[in-house]
C-alpha cells in the first residue's frame, strides 16, 4: 500500500532546483555587490592619484584646458585628415603612375591632312640641367618662389596670395605650389571645388615624399598645358618661337612663364599684346624675387618676344575638343591587354566646310548680332550617318573654350516640335488630318500662338508650317486618349518624350505642360541628330567625329563603318516620309523661307523661346543636316530674333557651300522639282566661297578599297618577310606613318581638289 505521506518525485526536483537558483541569485548578488566596492575604491584611488595633478588658478585656464582642448580637437582633426586623404591616395593605386603615358592623339581631317592634336605626347628628352637658367628662374619666380623650401604646400605663400587677392577684390594671384599644380595635372582635374583642392594638397605632400624637387620641377616643366594645343614648355617654344626650349632667350622665356597661370588667355598667337603684358609681370617677379637685378631684365623689356604668326593655322579646336573627349571614351572600349597610348586618328571634319561654318557665324554676327541683340551662336554640320563634317562651338576659341554646340543647354522653342507631329503620325494620325487650332488650358498655363489669335480648323501639315502652338499641345493630350481621367497628357508627353531618345536627343526631357512646344533643354548636337533620323527614313544614328583609329606604328584597330554603331529603325519609314514633306513645305512656305537653297530641296524647322532668348534653326537636305542656335551666354534676351531670321539665313549661308560641286540627293518623299525664289535678304548675309569639287559617292568608296588592299598588300608581305618592292610606293612598309597610305591614295586630290576617302 502507497504511503500517502511519501513526496512525489516532481516535487523533490521542483524543491532542488529552487534551491539551485537561489543559490545563483545569491551568488550574483553578491558578485555585483563586491564589483562595485571595488569599483568604487578604484575610482577613488584614481581620483586620488589624479588630485595629485590638480591644477587651478591661472595655470588651469592659461596652460591645461587649451592643451585639453588643442588635443581633443587634434584628434579630431586626425581623423578627418585620414577620411580625406583615403580620396586622394586612390588616385595613385596605379603602380605605374610615374611611367604611365597619358593619351596622345593626332588628328587627320577626312582627306588625311593633319590638322592638330591634342592629349600629351610626353617628351623627356631635355634633361632639367639643359633648361636654360632664366627659363627656370622665370618660372620659379612667377610660380613658386619658394619651390625648394616648403614641404610640397607653402603655407606662407597662400597666406601671401589670400592677402594679395582680398586686398585687389579678386583673383590676381595663385596660392598653389608648384607640386600641388603637377598633383592636379598628374591625377586630377581642373574643377574648381573643395574636394579637388584637398585631394591636391595631399598628393602634394604624396609627392615630396616619393620624388625629388628637381624630378617634381622637370615633370611641371615637361606636362603643364601651354596653349596652343602644346604640353611642356620645349613643345610650347617650339610652337610659339619655332626654337627648342634649350634656344630660348630671357624675353622668351618671360613669356612661357607666364602661360603657365592662364594658357587661353595669354597665347601670344592669340592676343600679343597681353602676352608681352604677362611676361612684363614676369620680369618684375624675377626682381621682386631676386633672382635677377633690374638692369639684367631690362633688355628683355625693351626688345620684347615675338611669336609665329599662326593667325592662318586655323585649327577647329571646337571640334577637336568634342573629338578628343570622343576618342578617351573609344579608348576604353579597347581590350584591357592594349596598352597603346598615342594614336593617329582620321576624322570626319571637312576643313573647307568647317571653315564655311565658321565664317559664315562670324560673318552673321558681325553683320547682324547688333542688330539683334546677340552675342554667340552655336552650329553643328554632318552627314546622313551620323559623321560630323564641322562643328562651331562659339564665336571666338580663344576667348571662350566652352563649347556651345557639344554642352549648352538650350530651350528649342518650335524646333521641338517635329518630335511631337512624328509621334502623332506613328500613332494613327495623317498630313491631312484635322485639328482645330482653338483655346485650350492645362490647369493654370493657357499655350499663345505667335499671332495671339486662333485660325479654327486645318490640317496637320498646315499647322507645322505656321508653327501654331496650340496644336502640339492638344496633340500631347489626344496622344494619351484612353487613359485613366486626369493622366492623358502625361500619358501623351510620354510618348513624345520616348520618340525624342529614340530619335537622338540624349539630355534629360523634364515632363511638363510646355514640353511639346519646346520648354525642355537640349544640345545643338544632339537636335541636329535628332533631325537625321528623318531624311534616314526612320533610322537613328550615332553623332561620331572619328572615322578611323591607327596606332602610331600605322596599325588601324578601329574603323565606324567596320565597328561603329549602326543606325537603328526607331520610327516607321512612311512617318519619316510624311515628316520630310511637311518640313519640306516649312522651308518653301512657311516660317523657314530664309532656308531655301536655290534648287536643292530642303525641309527644317525654326524655333525661338520665350522672350527670344534662343532661336534655332534645324534642317536638313538629302546630302547633309545642319543645325544652327543663336542666342547670349548669360540668357538675356535677343531684340524679338526669331529661327526664321539669322539663324535660316545663316543655315542657308553653309548649306549653300556644302552643296557646291558635289552630287545632289533628293529627300525621300520630297518630289523633286523647282525651288521658290531665294528670299533677297538671304543673298546679303555674306559669302563664304566656293567649295572644290569633290568625288561621288561611289568613287570614294572605290578609292577606300583600293586603300584597303594595299594595307592587306603590305602586311602580307611584312608577314612573309619580304620588303616592298620599288614599284609598289604607296604600300610603303606598315610601320609608316597612319598619314601615309591615306596622302598617298589622296596625293592627286589634296586640297583644294577635295577627293574624299571615307566610304559610308
Amino acid at each position: 500500500m502507497q504511503d500517502p505521506f511519501a513526496e512525489h518525485p516532481s516535487g523533490r526536483l521542483k524543491r532542488r532546483l529552487k534551491r539551485v537558483l537561489l543559490d545563483l541569485d545569491a551568488r550574483l548578488d553578491f558578485g555585483i555587490f563586491r564589483g562595485a566596492i571595488w569599483t568604487r575604491e578604484l575610482y577613488e584611488r584614481f581620483v586620488g592619484f589624479m588630485d595629485r595633478f590638480h591644477v587651478a588658478g591661472w595655470r588651469r585656464w592659461l596652460l591645461v584646458e587649451p592643451l585639453a582642448e588643442a588635443a581633443t580637437m587634434g584628434a579630431g582633426g586626425l581623423v578627418l585628415m585620414l577620411a580625406l586623404a583615403i580620396p586622394a591616395f586612390r588616385e595613385t593605386s596605379d603602380e605605374d603612375w610615374l611611367k604611365r603615358s597619358e593619351l596622345a592623339v593626332t588628328f587627320l581631317d577626312r582627306y588625311g591632312n593633319e590638322i592638330g592634336s591634342r592629349g600629351i605626347r610626353h617628351n623627356d628628352s631635355i634633361p632639367l640641367e639643359e633648361f636654360p637658367d632664366h627659363l627656370i628662374k622665370a618660372t620659379l619666380a612667377t610660380e613658386d618662389r619658394r619651390f625648394y623650401e616648403h614641404f610640397g604646400i607653402d603655407p606662407g605663400g597662400t597666406a601671401r596670395a589670400l592677402l594679395t587677392n582680398a586686398r585687389a577684390g579678386g583673383v590676381v594671384q595663385g596660392g598653389s605650389s608648384i607640386t600641388q599644380q603637377l598633383a592636379k595635372n598628374l591625377f586630377l582635374n581642373n574643377e574648381r571645388t573643395i574636394e579637388r583642392k584637398v585631394k591636391e594638397a595631399f598628393l602634394a605632400v604624396w609627392l615630396e615624399t616619393r620624388l625629388t624637387k628637381s624630378e617634381i620641377l622637370k615633370l611641371y616643366l615637361d606636362r603643364a598645358y601651354l596653349g596652343g594645343g602644346a604640353f611642356g614648355v620645349d613643345a610650347a617654344a617650339q610652337y610659339y618661337f619655332g626654337k627648342s626650349a634649350r634656344d630660348v632667350n630671357l624675353p622668351e622665356a618671360a613669356m612661357l612663364a607666364g602661360l603657365f597661370k592662364a594658357p587661353s588667355r595669354f597665347a601670344p598667337h592669340i592676343n600679343l599684346p597681353a602676352a608681352r603684358a604677362r611676361a612684363n609681370v614676369v620680369l618684375d617677379n624675377l626682381v621682386e624675387a631676386g633672382f635677377m637685378s633690374e638692369g639684367q631684365v631690362f633688355g628683355a623689356r625693351r626688345n620684347p618676344a615675338f611669336a609665329i604668326d599662326r593667325r592662318d593655322e586655323r585649327a577647329p579646336n571646337y571640334y577637336l575638343d568634342w573629338a578628343f573627349d570622343e576618342m578617351k571614351k573609344l579608348v576604353d572600349t579597347f581590350p584591357k591587354s592594349f596598352s597603346e597610348r598615342v594614336f593617329v586618328v582620321r576624322a570626319a571634319v571637312d576643313i573647307g566646310l568647317q571653315r564655311a561654318a565658321e565664317d559664315a557665324v562670324e560673318n552673321s554676327l558681325r553683320q547682324y548680332g547688333k542688330d539683334y541683340g546677340a552675342g554667340q551662336a552655336a552650329t553643328v554640320v554632318m552627314d546622313l550617318d551620323g559623321a560630323v563634317r564641322a562643328m562651331v562651338g562659339g564665336r571666338d576659341y580663344g576667348a571662350s573654350q566652352f563649347n556651345r554646340a557639344v554642352d549648352a543647354l538650350r530651350q528649342p522653342g518650335s524646333s521641338f516640335k517635329p518630335y511631337v507631329y512624328a509621334t502623332a503620325l506613328a500613332n494613327g494620325y495623317k498630313p491631312t488630318s484635322i485639328v482645330v487650332d482653338s483655346p485650350i488650358c492645362l490647369g493654370n498655363w493657357c499655350p499663345q500662338n505667335y499671332t495671339r489669335s486662333f485660325a479654327g480648323s486645318m490640317t496637320l501639315t498646315h499647322a507645322l508650317v505656321k508653327s501654331i502652338n496650340v496644336i502640339p499641345v492638344k496633340l500631347s493630350v489626344e496622344l494619351g486618349a484612353g487613359s485613366p481621367p486626369g493622366l492623358a497628357p502625361k500619358v501623351g508627353r510620354a510618348k513624345i518624350i520616348d520618340t525624342a531618345k529614340r530619335m537622338g536627343i540624349r539630355t534629360p526631357l523634364p515632363d511638363s505642360s510646355s514640353l511639346p512646344i519646346g520648354a525642355a533643354e537640349v544640345t545643338v548636337l544632339d537636335h541636329t541628330t535628332g533631325y537625321a533620323t528623318f531624311p534616314n527614313a526612320g533610322r537613328a544614328v550615332t553623332p561620331h567625329a572619328i572615322l578611323e583609329v591607327r596606332t602610331g606604328t600605322g596599325e588601324t584597330i578601329w574603323r565606324f563603318d567596320r565597328d561603329g554603331k549602326r543606325p537603328v529603325q526607331v520610327i516607321e519609314p512612311q512617318v519619316a516620309l510624311d515628316m520630310n514633306m511637311m518640313m519640306n513645305k516649312v522651308v518653301e512656305e512657311g516660317t523657314g523661307r530664309r532656308a531655301i537653297l536655290e534648287g536643292i530641296k530642303a525641309a527644317g524647322k525654326t524655333g525661338t523661346t520665350n522672350a527670344y532668348r534662343d532661336a534655332w534653326f534645324v534642317g536638313y537636305t538629302g546630302n547633309y543636316v545642319a543645325g544652327v542656335w543663336f542666342g547670349n551666354d548669360d540668357y538675356s534676351p535677343t531684340k524679338r530674333m526669331t529661327g526664321g531670321s539669322l539663324p535660316a539665313m545663316t543655315w542657308r549661308q553653309i548649306m549653300a557651300y556644302a552643296h557646291q560641286n558635289i552630287e545632289v540627293k533628293n529627300i525621300p518623299g520630297v518630289a523633286p522639282g523647282p525651288t521658290p525664289a531665294v528670299p533677297a535678304i538671304s543673298a546679303n548675309s555674306g559669302d563664304v566661297g566656293q567649295r572644290p569639287a569633290t568625288l561621288s559617292e561611289r568613287g570614294a568608296q572605290v578609292l577606300l578599297r583600293i586603300e584597303r588592299l594595299l594595307e592587306s598588300a603590305a602586311r602580307a608581305q611584312a608577314a612573309a618577310g619580304v620588303a616592298p618592292g620599288a614599284r609598289d610606293a604607296t604600300a610603303a612598309t606598315p610601320a609608316a606613318p597612319a598619314a601615309t597610305r591615306s596622302e598617298a591614295l589622296a596625293a592627286t586630290a589634296r586640297r583644294p581638289s577635295g577627293i574624299d576617302v571615307r566610304g559610308n
